[in-house]
């Protein structure tokens, strides 16, 4: 991306030790201890999440009630969602985000580095009280990851208020960490980056930060509305009461749309930084990459309603959100495009992060065209709710979104351990990831295609053969993500001395420091030529 000229002059002045202590972990404002603590609380409610998810898959791993009740089934899935998309996907791009950013930009910190701890700080409490509200009288959360009403509202368990107030916290974090994004990148980068030399995954959570401030305040005026009708007598959703049970939706999916797209945007930033590395070539297009990240984020608030195709909607709506869907696979597209093209004729390598990014590139492309299955109207009508649904769902986040975090975690583990990991572990990890995400969601494309309804704890013996290798696939994945774990603190602990840059083709100021990177990483701006 650039040369770097002047050296970083590197003090071994008293402020530039890293304190000592849980003292250090508490009050830390050092963007990379808050980026270390996201990304290690990011991995335990990733294992927390995935365990409520093997419940799930013991469950239907025969016909008939096994292990569980319906309800605390229903609370395994409702939670399960909800850990995954707030607890463990979206904290991890912000720990990327608040290691790599300054770095990548030339910053010394983020700009706000007092609400960067307490942005961090306050979920962990969040998700203590999402988790409380499961030992609740009458059980935690059990209405779906979407809350719809009435099922939040007036058929739900008093742990309702819990669930709110946690969803209103885990919100409260991701706006100040997005804030804190976007004044850093305006702010604080290197004389000579201007913003078309920014590296893709600055870009990309530039525009991610954007996306956060629009929609999670919506997301905080659906839950409070639903507290209101469930505690004061409000009737936003209650027929009844003059409301509407459909506004629900179309309030909850203006978020949920944009916010499907923020949990995948910063994914095509680490692919885009990963596979030039290892083609040891440029990217290709990188403004042709920036402009249809920002187009995907723009057409991603007019496409909410394809959630929403059997409510019975006008056939005017259905069609406009049916063009609007299928428009928004052209950006998408050229990414892909942009993608192939660079590893077109380069020298390219097989290390572990350039595996992850292409088992990314491959499997988020499943993803993508079963979407483009369900965006066509009539054909959704067959699909809506169906195993289909979860199988194109995982397809995107699992092996897109958590692939691509795994990528990054590879790429860039040398940069803040100063150690290398071993490649073997490594890619014993990257196999038994990938085929074992593959038995667990490919068949679901089948069982739902073939009518198998989804958040069911029973189902019909046609489909025990197709459940059972799922189910197998299922455990197969979590267990293969402690091999992750135990590589990792082995990385931490030592290992082979990682140089400042371990990747041969890899580019940018990161790679310009010392591994492991200092506490203070840059005390005097690099310049970009």
């Amino acid at each position: 991306m650039s040369t770097v000229v002047g050296e970083m002059d590197q003090h071994d002045d008293h402020h530039h030790h890293a304190p000592s202590g849980i003292t250090r972990w508490l009050f830390t404002t050092n963007h990379k201890d808050i980026g270390s603590m996201y990304l290690w609380f990011s991995f335990i409610m990733f294992l927390v999440g995935g365990s409520m998810a093997m419940v799930i898959r013991a469950e239907l791993f025969q016909p008939g009630l096994q292990l569980v009740d319906p309800h605390f089934f229903n609370q395994m899935t409702t939670v399960h969602g909800l850990i995954m998309v707030f607890g463990a996907v979206m904290p991890a791009f912000t720990g990327l985000a608040n290691w790599m950013i300054p770095m990548m930009i030339g910053a010394p910190d983020m700009a706000l580095p007092r609400m960067n701890n307490w942005s961090f700080w306050i979920l962990p409490f969040a998700f203590a009280i999402l988790l409380a509200s499961l030992f609740m009288e009458g059980g935690g959360p059990a209405f779906g990851w979407t809350f719809y009403a009435p099922l939040s509202t007036t058929y739900s368990s008093d742990s309702t208020a819990l669930f709110v107030f946690s969803v209103h916290i885990m919100g409260i974090s991701s706006i100040m960490g997005a804030i804190n994004v976007i004044v850093t990148i305006m702010n604080m980068r290197a004389p000579g980056m201007s913003y078309m030399k920014m590296p893709l995954f600055v870009w990309t959570w530039f525009i991610t930060a954007f996306l956060l401030i629009a929609v999670m305040p919506v997301l905080a005026g659906a839950v409070t509305m639903v507290l209101t009708d469930k505690y004061f007598g409000t009737s936003f959703f209650d027929a009844a009461g003059g409301g509407d049970p459909v506004m629900f939706q179309h309030i909850f999916w203006f978020f949920g749309h944009p916010e499907v797209y923020i949990m995948i945007l910063p994914s095509f930033g680490i692919v885009s930084a990963i596979i030039p590395a290892f083609s040891r070539k440029r990217l290709f297009g990188y403004s042709s990459m920036v402009y249809a990240t920002a187009a995907i984020a723009g057409l991603s608030f007019l496409v909410w309603a394809h959630h929403m195709f059997t409510t019975g909607m006008p056939v005017f709506a259905e069609l406009f959100f049916m063009y609007c869907t299928m428009l928004i696979s052209v950006p998408t597209g050229v990414k892909v495009f942009n993608w192939v093209a660079t590893m077109w004729r380069g020298s390219i390598s097989f290390e572990t992060p350039m595996l992850f990014a292409l088992a990314f590139v491959i499997l988020f492309t499943i993803g993508g065209f079963s979407g483009l299955m369900l965006a066509i109207t009539p054909v959704d009508f067959q699909y809506h709710d169906t195993y289909f649904v979860v199988a194109h769902f995982h397809y995107v986040l699992v092996s897109g979104a958590i692939f691509s975090i795994m990528a990054a975690a590879y790429y860039w583990l040398p940069k803040w351990t100063g150690h290398m990991y071993d490649e073997g572990l490594a890619k014993l990890h990257f196999w038994a990831s990938l085929i074992s995400v593959n038995v667990l969601f490919f068949p679901m494309h089948f069982a739902g295609l073939a009518g198998m309804p989804r958040r069911i704890p029973d189902y019909s013996v046609q489909f025990a053969d197709i459940n059972q290798i799922v189910s197998i696939g299922g455990f197969a994945f979590g267990l293969s993500q402690l091999i992750f774990l135990w590589l990792v603190i082995k990385c931490v602990k030592g290992g082979k001395k990682a140089p400042a840059k371990p990747w041969e083709g890899a580019e940018g100021l990161e790679w310009t420091v010392p591994s492991p990177a200092p506490y203070h990483t840059f005390d005097t701006p690099p310049e970009v030529k």
